[in-house]
């Protein structure tokens, strides 16, 4: 992974080495400029990646083979042999936890080490946050959306980029909110709950009840099999009465492959119900269907829809439901969990919504991995400081100046629990109090001094990284998706609204402040 890089950052590196600064002792910020989807908050993801990658950072005796043929002749030898010796031994890293919700200009992870080992890692460390950041962030609005009830599905790999952008995705939508993933990989690696229905190629593929072969499934309770096509297909007569709609006008083939199905995963049977029309064939088939497994002690799971007004048809599918329900006196079939799919965005799910749809589960794909509404979270890795001075990066956007020094943050709260307020301080400043007031300049504000009196602070880094080692103990998956759930719901509702949010305030201390102030004056 070392040469997982730009090719300018070994230049750099060379560089340094040439003017003998590359052990000087330096420290970068990893952190992003803006929030993402015009919202006020980002997830911060990434994190345990970043700490296997700077595990296992070296250069093998072929990468530097490899560097001898990129980069220029002249490169003397002693540099190779140099990257040889090169690792993270000497580096130590802080971060927010994973999974924490975290703002603009807040740095999500603290880099320390000699200078060309730092510089060395910036680009990784990029990649291995900003994507992970995003799509957990993504993920995160969709479950807001869709509130705590509503079962939500990652179903995006064949649209992510690549292999290792799906996998990415299956990850980290879990960690912002997702219950399920359709990607088998990506549960046996993580652990995340796979769940998945049925395709339209499956139902297609029968033509006739003569096409299912076995016939006959056994009750629950024992016994001799039963042709369960011939039991569905008197159960249709009943459920087309009671819908008044012509038996005929249901699909054979689609019958057949619901029959099929139900044979196969008789405790497992759900049905796909918009491949012909909805309300003549697929939802009376299913429901046939699931009324002979009824009988035979079994329970359907759940039907999927997959185009034309979701949430509409979701109501009149839950009338049917119910009135199946009622008439055949089966208790539990009104409340057979409706599934949707089809392009779901964010604003699919709030036309559910204010429709009042009766949706149980939704499965999200493009619009959840390939983060169409914002590609990148544009994250930047920068120096702070090098050789014990504070390093500042000039230009005439005030948002992409850098805020210098090696620093401390604290999340401050107010008497409802609700953060108001990240506040950086130099590392050597004495850390805020609660119940103490305290002047800090909110950044973007021109400079201008407010006066704060927290009821709680909150240090927002842990020392994750020392000595070439992972120094603390890193949570679960659960555990973090759970952290996740827990940091946004701290949010004040109008820093956890999706549309024109209040912009949450990230301030620096009066200390800081004048340091900024003095090092813009000097380099001006």
């Amino acid at each position: 992974m070392a040469l997982l890089t730009d090719l300018y950052q070994l230049t750099m590196a060379y560089g340094y080495w040439r003017a003998g600064r590359h052990r000087a002792p330096a420290a970068a910020e990893l952190f992003f400029r803006r929030e993402p989807f015009h919202g006020a908050f980002a997830l911060g993801a990434g994190l345990a990646e970043g700490l296997r990658f700077l595990r296992a950072f070296r250069f093998s005796a072929a990468d530097i083979a490899y560097l001898r043929s990129v980069l220029p002749s002249t490169t003397e030898d002693a540099f190779f042999d140099y990257l040889c010796t090169v690792d993270a031994s000497e580096v130590t890293v802080s971060s927010v936890p994973e999974g924490s919700v975290v703002f603009s200009r807040v740095p999500l992870l603290q880099v320390k080490g000699p200078l060309l080992v730092v510089q060395l890692l910036e680009t990784t460390l990029l990649c291995l946050v900003n994507y992970a950041s995003l799509v957990a962030t993504n993920a995160a609005r969709f479950r807001l959306l869709a509130g705590p009830e509503v079962k939500l599905m990652e179903i995006g790999l064949r649209r992510a980029q690549g292999p290792d952008g799906g996998l990415s995705a299956s990850k980290y939508s879990y960690i912002g909110g997702f219950d399920f993933t359709s990607n088998v990989l990506a549960g046996k690696l993580y652990g995340i709950p796979v769940r998945g229905t049925i395709a339209h190629s499956f139902i297609m593929s029968f033509t006739s009840l003569a096409e299912v072969q076995p016939r006959v499934l056994p009750p629950l309770a024992g016994g001799e099999p039963v042709d369960l096509a011939a039991l569905a297909e008197s159960w249709l007569q009943r459920v087309c009465e009671l819908l008044q709609s012509p038996p005929e006008k249901a699909n054979q083939g689609e019958l057949a492959a619901f029959v099929s199905y139900a044979i196969t995963f008789p405790h497992n049977f759900q049905g796909l119900l918009d491949t012909y029309c909805v309300m003549r064939s697929g939802l009376p088939n299913f429901c046939a269907v699931a009324l002979a497994l009824q009988q035979l002690g079994y329970r359907a799971i759940g039907v999927r829809l997959d185009s034309g007004d979701l949430g509409q048809q979701s109501k009149e599918i839950r009338r049917v439901l119910r009135a199946c329900s009622t008439t055949f006196q089966v208790p539990w079939f009104g409340s057979i969990p409706i599934a949707v799919s089809n392009d779901i965005s964010e604003r699919s799910l709030e036309s559910f919504i204010q429709e009042g749809s009766e949706i149980d589960v939704i499965g999200v794909g493009t619009n959840l991995v390939t983060c169409p509404l914002q590609p990148s979270l544009g994250c930047v890795y920068k120096l702070v400081e090098v050789n014990g001075s504070p390093c500042l990066k000039l230009t005439e956007e005030e948002e992409k100046m850098t805020i210098p020094g090696i620093k401390a943050v604290y999340r401050l709260y107010d008497d409802a629990g609700h953060p108001v307020m990240d506040l950086m301080a130099l590392e050597d400043e004495p850390a805020p109090k609660a119940g103490q007031e305290l002047v800090a300049h909110v950044l973007g504000r021109r400079g201008e001094a407010t006066k704060v009196r927290p009821s709680a602070v909150e240090p927002l880094h842990r020392t994750y990284f020392r000595d070439g080692q992972v120094c603390e103990v890193l949570p679960s998956l659960p555990e973090v998706r759970s952290h996740a759930q827990t940091s946004l719901s701290q949010l004040s509702p109008a820093h956890r609204r999706l549309r024109e949010p209040q912009p949450y305030p990230v301030a620096v201390t009066e200390k800081l402040h004048l340091l900024l102030a003095e090092l813009r004056q000097a380099r001006q």
